[in-house]
């Protein structure tokens, strides 16, 4: 058996596990699985004498297959990251940071159907949007009658008691996972590089998020933050000093707030700014 046999035997023993209870006559874990390595060996990028591969996994699922294995999706995630890791092993790749799993439910999806959007995040785990993503429902608001009935006043053995405060009874919403799709994102010669933390460092050095393969670049030279204006990301891109400078369609900058299609220029890298799925 070669070595591609023995990493699909593999591949197949670390998920089919988990996956086969939930989507026997659906989804095949094979074929996510395969699909995940195949984005790893398609997008991988050599840097520094590495082989840098995508890390963050969108997995698009039509209704039925997401409900099949919601019950279970820590479990079928882990599976998925311990395949991929088997696979950076097995071929000496560096993902670009912690492999992460998110699954995402499509109603323009049949079952048996999924979408795999490779990309590469630092710290995809940091902000909280490991694991299913799915729109949550308002809690209804009581009716007037039932409003009035929770606000009638209870007797006890010594008269009346103070009633509960609704405000202060109610749970607090729940809170809804940001979709990475929404986010911000850099196109970095054809890669996706979502913009996952509120701080991204931009440079040469190991320890910057986004690292870029430039002599022109410093080690530490761009950061982009992202803050939120209501329901809008606003994001602001400001120079560390770099010895070459940071360009904002062509102007030199300090800092500036970035737009959707903006054109950032490090070194000799050129980089595009997009503001998220519309």
């Amino acid at each position: 058996m070669g070595l591609l046999d023995r990493l699909e035997a593999g591949i197949e023993r670390a998920v089919q596990g988990t996956f086969a209870k939930h989507l026997r006559a659906a989804v095949h874990p094979v074929e996510i699985a395969s699909n995940i390595r195949r984005a790893m060996d398609d997008r991988a990028v050599a840097s520094s004498g590495r082989a840098i591969v995508p890390n963050l996994f969108v997995v698009e699922l039509s209704p039925g297959d997401f409900d099949r294995i919601s019950p279970d999706m820590k479990n079928v995630e882990m599976d998925l990251v311990a395949a991929a890791e088997e696979h950076c092993e097995g071929q000496h790749y560096q993902p670009a940071g912690p492999i992460d799993i998110v699954f995402e439910e499509h109603d323009d999806l049949e079952t048996g159907v999924f979408r795999l959007r490779p990309s590469k995040a630092s710290r995809p785990r940091a902000t909280g949007t490991t694991g299913q993503e799915r729109t949550v429902r308002p809690t209804p608001s009581p009716t007037p009658a039932a409003a009035a009935g929770a606000a009638a006043p209870a007797l006890g053995a010594d008269g009346p008691t103070r009633p509960h405060d609704a405000r202060e009874a109610a749970p607090p919403p729940p809170r809804r996972r940001v979709n990475p799709a929404d986010r911000p994102w850099l196109d970095v010669d054809g890669e996706r590089y979502p913009l996952m933390g509120a701080m991204t460092i931009l440079g040469r050095d190991d320890s910057a998020d986004i690292i870029l393969d430039d002599p022109g670049i410093s080690r530490r030279h761009s950061e982009l933050r992202v803050t939120t204006d209501g329901p809008h990301f606003v994001t602001t891109v400001r120079d560390l000093g770099s010895t070459n400078g940071t360009f904002v369609n062509g102007e030199r900058i300090t800092s500036t707030h970035i737009e959707d299609g903006d054109r950032i220029t490090v070194g000799r890298t050129s980089i595009t700014f997009r503001a998220g799925r519309k």
